[in-house]
């Protein structure tokens, strides 16, 4: 594991309230070693324990159930006979199709036959179904492994529980259970921001998928990561001292203890690379004294437990603090983040019909990045975009494309790449 920290500033002002920015950046180590190098087996890593949890109200018919179908047995083909799987499906009503089970090729068999057999009808209890594929999880969890549901939708909850922050809620108490979920929709008919909210929760990962086509894709690759976590539950726990509030502007859930601040990142796959970026706001201070914030970055299982290290700021007067420098790389990531805020606010805005409103939400952050992007190339480009991207705003747009901007927006603000997986040092083998 790796670890390199840094702010915006080194100076704070003492006659005003001043806030700074800190960029912790996190590479995961290297995959573990097979546990038979002549033969690759992957028998060393810890074992995964899955629901395919898949939405088959009446929306669904046609390619993307045959396509899910196919995707779901095409990841069941990469789990190893020490994992475990459950296939559960939903419409208005629930039906387990396999219940949790040792992955032996004698269960995978079963598993597919079953599954060939389930076409799309009815509405969307999209609550039950997922709360059911997690109760398959937690009925057999893996202390040592990856525990995690999988849903797939392409629409709206509709039965059942339908509340947004009920579900959520759920996530979160599911996720300190030790199952974990992630969420995959489909096409342009489904709630992004219910999605997101609930893979951000859980403790997992969020994708859209805008073309049925690639349904196997995003399921395979979601699989794929879980197979090769390094670290699972890793939070980054900051201590600062009385009168320094240090919060998380990247969207991790937080809590707050005694000791400090904790971010929940999640699980880390092999070679990932991950930013957090937190907001430092200081109390007024006198000239020359010192302030310092720590980070450390801990796992459940230990595998980490490596200090971050310390930053400290000094308190100046406001012609040196005018004077400093300033770290382009953090200026960057903060300008990323408050970026893609807006955009998603944009998308929400501009689904209401306030085009006006979704155009002065991103106007607004074009002109604060502008402040401080001077001939930085990246911030300058940020800008740019922003300014376009409120024009098109301004006016109505196909929700396939509203969709796709919250998509972008969320895979930028925790640290996926553009197709929604992890972005990873060394890409991972084929």
């Amino acid at each position: 594991m790796t670890i390199r920290i840094r702010t915006d500033r080194h100076l704070v002002r003492a006659s005003h309230r001043s806030v700074r920015y800190v960029l912790a950046e996190l590479t995961a180590p290297p995959k573990f070693e097979p546990a038979d190098p002549a033969t690759g087996d992957d028998a060393g890593r810890p074992p995964v324990n899955l629901a395919f949890v898949v939405d088959r109200s009446g929306s669904m018919s046609g390619d993307k159930i045959r396509l899910a179908r196919q995707a779901v047995e095409e990841a069941l083909a990469r789990l190893g006979p020490d994992d475990r799987f459950a296939i559960v499906v939903y419409d208005e009503a629930i039906d387990v199709v396999v219940p949790t089970t040792k992955a032996t090729a004698d269960a995978r068999r079963d598993a597919v036959d079953r599954l060939s057999r389930v076409d799309a009808r009815g509405s969307t209890d999209l609550g039950g179904g997922w709360l059911r594929g997690c109760e398959q999880v937690a009925l057999a969890l893996e202390a040592d492994g990856v525990n995690r549901c999988l849903l797939l939708t392409d629409g709206l909850a509709n039965v059942g529980i339908t509340d947004r922050d009920a579900l959520t809620t759920h996530a979160v108490e599911l996720r300190a259970r030790g199952v974990s979920t992630s969420t995959f929709g489909v096409g342009d008919d489904f709630d992004e921001a219910l999605l997101q909210s609930m893979a951000s929760a859980g403790g997992g990962h969020f994708y859209f998928i805008a073309d049925a086509a690639t349904i196997r894709d995003h399921i395979t690759s979601e699989v794929g990561e879980a197979l090769d976590i390094v670290a699972r539950a890793v939070s980054v726990e900051i201590a600062a001292p009385a009168g320094v509030i240090a919060e998380s502007l990247s969207p991790y859930p937080t809590r707050v203890r005694s000791s400090g601040t904790e971010i929940l990142v999640g699980d880390l796959v092999s070679d990932e690379q991950i930013r957090v970026v937190l907001r430092v706001a200081f109390p007024y201070g006198k000239p020359g004294e010192r302030l310092g914030v720590a980070l450390s970055v801990v796992d459940r299982d230990g595998v980490l437990g490596q200090d971050g290290g310390k930053l400290h700021w000094e308190y100046a007067d406001d012609r040196a603090n005018d004077e400093q420098g300033r770290d382009s790389e953090v200026d960057r990531a903060v300008a990323s983040l408050y970026a893609a805020r807006a955009r998603q606010e944009a998308v929400r805005l501009n689904r209401e019909g306030d085009y006006e409103g979704a155009r002065r939400a991103l106007h607004a952050v074009a002109r604060r990045i502008a402040g401080y992007a001077g001939h930085d190339a990246e911030l300058r480009r940020i800008r740019d975009e922003l300014e376009r991207e409120a024009e098109e705003m301004a006016a109505p747009m196909p929700e396939l494309a509203r969709k796709q901007a919250f998509a972008l927006a969320s895979y930028a603000s925790y640290s996926r790449a553009p197709s929604g997986q992890a972005l990873r040092s060394t890409p991972p083998k084929s």
